[in-house]
């Protein structure tokens, strides 16, 4: 067997809750990946994520009812799976299959017992989002099974990746059951790193100090910490994202990950006259937007920032993103405008028809009400970023040199607004600011 046959697999599977199902950063990193991937897998890169899709359908998936047909028959009689084939609709166009894992919560209490018996997964104190998460990834596992038999992968080299804690179980399944697998397992952030930094606990300051079991159950966290530290030690190969997060690997999961920084595809960024371009184009809709919520023209050469990531409001360091905004607006030197982005998605209910049917217009006179505020919300009135930006006094009145506008909504390029992809936005930004707390530090 040559070096780089020992080196690379035959097969790769990846699972993830964020297949084809854009809910955080995961996305980016698992897609940004793939057409690398596919250069050296071709065919035999498969990607699994969650059929979540029933009244709506995915953007991001193209259906294929003849690919892979005949294990697809053959695993609905015979394993009873329920799936849907096809390809991810990002560059490379990798396999993917999206399960229909509903029928697992008829085996919940077996399945729980089964991973206690065989790993010690504790998942007694089971809440939240934990049973949809580990029926998921227990059919991750049934699915690669049934997928590694019928095509009597016996000879072959197989690597089975799973990402995060909510895939734990489908890691713990393939080591069970299919021993010869090689497995990895990826945390792009600790669920107990993330709690106790969520419970305004010093984390790094006093990292050395913290026991992860009993942080856990000060926390209420075991079952969640429990099957990610239970993947992490029975991983044939445990990777993180960045050196801070390796340490805090070490320290609460008691394992001492690979690092593995996250990359991207240089052509992410385009170059030349498409990048002068998509920054004219971006700018141009980020203003327009800014003039039609506040009622007023905002300077050409204004100075465009933003903050984005997942809405975890002092984790991510929101509020510190808007204090220091505040204190910008109050310095009387400030010559030039300044417009904050929060793009960070939330509980949204709808674009604004108000705002919307104002973008085809050339002037406005008058602010809209809510002039910082893109899309409506469900909880407009317990919203935490629009209740500091209440408290702190933000008006976006002409008179501000500084103006801060929340776009609540994924950026898929048909949220209803700015009708853009978050990139083909952000080209447009001068500034972006991340004043995270706890953050892996991953490049998402």
């Amino acid at each position: 067997m040559s070096q780089s046959k020992t080196q690379t697999s035959d097969y790769l599977f990846e699972a993830s809750w964020e297949v084809c199902n854009k809910v955080g950063g995961i996305y980016t990193v698992l897609a940004s990946k793939a057409k690398s991937l596919k250069q050296t897998y071709g065919e035999h890169l498969v990607f699994i994520g969650p059929d979540v899709w029933k009244t709506t359908e995915s953007p991001w998936f193209i259906q294929d009812y003849e690919l892979l047909a005949d294990w697809k028959e053959y695993t609905h009689k015979h394993d009873a799976l329920k799936l849907r084939i096809g390809r991810w609709d990002i560059e490379g166009q990798p396999i993917v299959i999206l399960v229909d894992f509903q029928d697992f919560f008829l085996r919940k209490e077996e399945i729980y017992a089964e991973m206690w018996e065989d790993f010690q997964v504790d998942s007694l104190f089971a809440y939240g989002d934990y049973d949809e998460s580990c029926m998921f990834a227990y059919s991750t596992g049934c699915v690669i099974k049934s997928f590694y038999e019928f095509h009597g992968l016996i000879n072959n080299n197989v690597i089975a990746h799973f990402d995060e804690w909510m895939l734990g179980m489908g890691l713990l399944y393939v080591k069970h059951f299919l021993p010869q697998v090689a497995t990895v397992f990826t945390t792009h952030a600790t669920s107990i790193g993330r709690s106790i930094a969520g419970n305004n606990k010093p984390l790094y300051n006093y990292l050395q100090a913290y026991n992860g079991d009993q942080m856990a159950r000060e926390l209420n966290m075991v079952a969640k910490h429990s099957i990610e530290k239970t993947a992490a030690q029975h991983a044939d190969c445990f990777t993180t994202v960045s050196d801070i997060t390796a340490t805090e690997c070490a320290q609460l999961l008691e394992r001492r990950p690979i690092v593995t920084p996250n990359g991207f595809e240089q052509d992410l960024i385009p170059k030349g006259k498409e990048y002068i371009r998509k920054r004219k184009e971006a700018r141009s809709a980020l203003i327009n937007v800014a003039e039609k919520l506040v009622g007023h023209e905002i300077e050409e050469d204004a100075v465009l920032v933003a903050t984005s990531g997942r809405y975890e409001y002092k984790n991510k360091g929101i509020d510190v993103f808007i204090e220091a905004l505040n204190k910008l607006r109050h310095i009387k030197q400030l010559k030039k405008d300044v417009v904050a982005f929060i793009m960070v998605p939330a509980w949204m209910k709808e674009p604004r028809a108000d705002l919307v049917e104002r973008l085809s217009h050339k002037t406005v006179h008058g602010p809209l009400d809510h002039p910082f505020l893109t899309h409506w919300l469900h909880n407009l009135h317990e919203d935490n970023v629009l209740r500091q930006m209440a408290a702190l006094g933000f008006q976006n009145s002409p008179d501000d040199r500084v103006k801060l506008i929340f776009v609540p909504s994924y950026l898929t390029g048909e949220d209803g607004v700015f009708n853009k992809t978050y990139y083909d936005l952000l080209i447009g930004m001068d500034v972006t600011a991340f004043p995270s707390y706890y953050e892996p530090w991953g490049y998402t």
